[in-house]
């Protein structure tokens, strides 16, 4: 009987001893990785690579123009399914330019361009607009639209160029 106490203390010792053994193995492993991500980051003095990715952002933004956006926001839209039911549109987008004046146009011009949204929407059923394909030419045709519209209204101004919309993005669509 004494025995069999004897082997069952041992044998627990010796688990004990493998879980604080492979305990202190992960510590070690998580203070290595904290440290190398601390200086792949530049804290501990890797700073070699933070000027080289800043070397790598000044390249590429000069690589391509500049963009900028302006947005329009919570146009509350009518529109009919298939059946001739009425629904309710809620729709936001952002206007991604590379004119710097952009937002200042969309600003003055706003509601030409809410005019030519508001066309495009009614054109469509809500089950078109509920598709990927149905967003996309959306999309599509709202870019060709408002470009036409900015193209127009700033044809006296010669400093602003043609077509500098790029892409229209929605940042809300909801049909309800």
């Amino acid at each position: 009987m004494a025995d069999d106490n004897q082997e069952k203390s041992s044998g627990g010792g010796k688990g004990l001893m493998i879980v604080l053994i492979a305990l202190v193995v992960v510590l070690i492993l998580a203070v290595i990785g904290g440290g190398f991500f601390l200086y792949s980051q530049g804290a501990l003095g890797g700073n070699n690579s933070q000027s080289a990715q800043s070397e790598v952002k000044k390249e590429e933004s000069s690589d391509k123009p500049d963009s900028f956006k302006a947005d329009i926001n919570d146009l509350v839209l009518n529109l009919t399914d298939s059946r001739g039911k009425e629904k309710l549109m809620k729709l936001s987008f952002s206007i991604k330019s590379n004119e710097p004046t952009i937002a200042a146009l969309v600003e003055e011009y706003k509601a030409e361009i809410i005019d030519v949204v508001i066309s495009q929407i009614s054109s469509r059923s809500s089950e078109e607009l509920l598709t990927v394909g149905g967003k996309n030419l959306l999309k599509d045709e709202l870019l060709q639209d408002i470009n036409n519209v900015v193209n127009e209204v700033t044809k006296t101004k010669p400093e602003v160029a043609k077509n500098n919309i790029k892409q229209i993005l929605f940042t809300t669509f909801v049909i309800k």
